[in-house]
């Protein structure tokens, strides 16, 4: 495995960093909209980015989390959500579908997922938070291909502010 630095995106087209950006907080108006609460958004965030390995959003929406009330037990919960008891019907829900969008290319959203899904969202909380999933599984990429340092904690603010402007990471 080679040492050298990867191509860094959000840098190297600042622009389209930006316009992604923009896209997420297009996307979560919709699902604040859709009725879908910031612990929810933060739950199915960090599943995602545990499911593809990405240690920088599960860092990112770890803080989030914890500032929308979500506890340290509830989130060590997540890879074991079938079997716990700590999330609502909704958060369940709403965990199956990031699993099916985070491997939707296995067999795209299964009816069964989407009619069990569909059994407890709107159509418009569905809506929402499918869009939070696509945006969501799109940052996982560019910080995985591009191997994005895990920030310290301490770091966090700066990182959100660096987003921001479009200089993350």
């Amino acid at each position: 495995m080679s040492e050298l630095a990867r191509v860094h995106l959000s840098k190297s087209a600042p622009d389209a960093y930006k316009t992604l950006s923009a896209f997420s907080k297009t996307v979560g108006g919709i699902a604040d909209e859709a009725g879908i609460d910031a612990r929810l958004k933060e739950l199915v965030q960090i599943h995602v980015s545990q499911l593809n390995g990405c240690a920088y959003c599960v860092r990112v929406h770890l803080e989030r989390a914890e500032k929308a009330g979500v506890t340290a037990d509830t989130i060590a919960q997540l890879p074991v959500w079938r079997e716990s008891g700590v999330f609502s019907d909704r958060e369940r829900a709403g965990l199956e579908l990031a699993e099916s969008f985070t491997f939707v290319s296995e067999e795209g959203i299964a009816d069964e997922v989407y009619n069990r899904v569909g059994g407890i969202l709107t159509e418009s909380e569905y809506v929402g938070l499918s869009w939070i999933l696509v945006s969501i599984n799109a940052f996982n990429r560019i910080a995985i291909a591009g191997r994005y340092s895990v920030p310290s904690r301490e770091d966090m603010a700066g990182e959100d502010r660096d987003a921001a402007s479009g200089a993350a990471w």
